[in-house]
């Protein structure tokens, strides 16, 4: 790589852009990318800043997708999480993994590339936070626009180990809900005039986790409903409550939509209560970008590049891919992530230059 991505990497840590807030992030991005020719549009919605860049006109269009936004820095760190310092070949700070370190890639990527076509970015600032103002917002200004591109490559860190290892090609959707079952409260020792909401309650919960969802799919594991709090807020030993509340996730594959699963909830609960309400949440649905020649095509590039045969993959939780999954294909491909989110998120600097160095790679093979 001729361009190095370390000194970007450390300038956009050095910016403490803890969601909602971009704290000069997004300038240092801008003026690193108007400075290789790219056009820069500004696309706040909300309190959110987004940016998009494109440079080149024509096809093929290939677009790096990412966030400058971090998770707080927290405590237990041997320096400033902010401080973007080089110790013993390491890079440390607040988003070195995810993803100031995958965006920095991109750009020293892009300054390479001699080739045909276009190549754009799109770089969200709320992608750790609620996700309603981002990624999702500026698609549809890009779709309005005439930007929306032929392939995407999302840079959240996908290797558990090694550089390489792993692309992902889909994620699981997440649905949220909270249920509220109503009873008749009641006196315990006359439990003949009252309706215990609890058992009720815990009559549907067994019913919902008796037995899973699915098997499973050619690229997906089996969906997984977990029950993650049960409350009554009841003080009193002796008097049966009058409602009784659950949340649940279910992590779905792409045998269901969050319509299905929502329909399913309501009419396996109405078989143990009778009066109860239901509020459910989708995050995000399945997606799967097929295997197949573009699909084959990244695969090969990170193979040479990387030196070894990346697995394709759709485990983890969620990310904006599933916005960018309704436009147009897209993969994710980045650092590893043993360290994202903690104390001391580090990675390697000879690891973000290979990531530069793969980025690239990919970039002439999509051209």
């Amino acid at each position: 790589m001729a361009t190095d991505p370390l000194p970007l990497a450390q300038a956009l840590i050095r910016c403490a852009s803890v969601t909602p807030a971009d704290a000069g992030a997004q300038d240092v991005l801008a003026q690193a990318l108007e400075a290789q020719g790219f056009r820069v549009w500004r696309l706040p919605f909300g309190e959110t800043p987004n940016l998009f860049a494109r440079r080149g006109t024509a096809g093929p269009h290939f677009c790096f997708a990412g966030h400058t936004d971090v998770v707080p820095g927290g405590d237990g760190w041997d320096g400033d999480p902010f401080g973007g310092e080089v110790r013993d070949g390491m890079l440390h700070g607040r988003g070195a993994c995810d993803m100031k370190g995958a965006v920095a890639a991109f750009v020293a990527a892009a300054a390479d590339h001699q080739g045909p076509g276009s190549i754009s970015l799109l770089i969200t600032g709320d992608e750790e936070g609620p996700a309603t103002d981002g990624t999702v917002r500026v698609l549809h200004w890009m779709e309005t626009q005439g930007h929306i591109p032929d392939f995407c490559l999302v840079g959240e860190p996908t290797n558990p180990a090694r550089l390489g290892e792993v692309i992902k090609i889909g994620r699981r959707g997440s649905l949220n809900a909270l249920l509220t079952v109503h009873g008749t409260q009641g006196h315990a020792a006359y439990p003949q005039r009252a309706d215990n909401p609890v058992h009720r309650l815990v009559r549907a919960l067994g019913a919902l986790t008796a037995a899973p969802l699915d098997a499973g799919t050619e690229w997906f594991e089996p969906s997984s409903l977990q029950v993650t709090s049960v409350d009554v807020g009841n003080p009193a030993t002796n008097v049966i409550p009058g409602t009784a509340c659950a949340r649940l996730n279910i992590r779905f594959n792409d045998r269901h939509t969050g319509a299905g699963l929502d329909a399913w909830l309501r009419a396996a609960l109405a078989q143990h209560a009778e009066r109860f309400e239901l509020e459910v949440s989708v995050s995000g649905e399945a997606f799967l970008t097929a295997p197949g020649p573009a699909v084959d095509r990244l695969a090969a590039a990170v193979a040479e590049a990387a030196g070894i045969a990346p697995r394709l993959d759709t485990g983890g939780g969620t990310s904006d891919a599933r916005f960018i999954a309704r436009h147009c294909p897209v993969a994710e491909f980045g650092l590893v992530g043993a360290t994202m989110h903690q104390a001391n998120e580090r990675v390697p600097v000879a690891e973000l230059r290979n990531l530069a160095r793969i980025y690239g790679a990919v970039l002439a093979a999509f051209a």
